[in-house]
């Protein structure tokens, strides 16, 4: 049986003795609206089309592909630019890396040669001490020779 609530359909209810009851629906169609839509969507296709593909000629053609072209070489140039910078960035910094290993190795390096200095200092500051003291200790022992 068909929707009750259909509002294409038509029916009859046809009533008889007690015996049979039947019922007999005639169905209306819809109507050609949506013919005339799906006709005129097609028509306007059609003359979209022909538009598009009569218009091109082919110094447009060479046109398009050129700009394509000169877009992926500058999207490839973009990336290498990038790819560049990286690079930079990361010499710069192993760069600033060894140069501060280079110089805690400088500033260790001169430490060790001014103990090492200050200590010969020391040395021969305790060396020329003991001469003087010997010497000292030297002449009054000795008569200081006449003249």
């Amino acid at each position: 049986m068909s929707n009750p609530n259909d509002p294409y359909v038509e029916r009859t209810v046809i009533e008889e003795p007690a015996v049979v009851r039947r019922e007999v629906g005639q169905q209306r169609s819809g109507g050609t609206a949506g013919w005339w839509v799906a006709a005129l969507v097609a028509v306007v296709a059609v003359v979209g089309a022909i538009v598009l593909t009569s218009g091109r000629t082919d110094q447009d053609m060479q046109a398009a592909r050129d700009a394509g072209r000169t877009e992926a070489m500058l999207q490839g140039a973009t990336t290498d630019a990038q790819q560049a910078a990286t690079a930079a960035a990361d010499a710069s910094r192993s760069a600033a890396d060894s140069m501060g290993s280079a110089t805690t190795a400088a500033a260790d390096s001169a430490r060790r040669a001014a103990d090492a200095t200050a200590e010969q200092a020391r040395q021969s500051a305790a060396t020329a001490s003991d001469a003087a003291s010997d010497a000292a200790a030297t002449e009054k022992t000795e008569p200081a020779p006449a003249q």
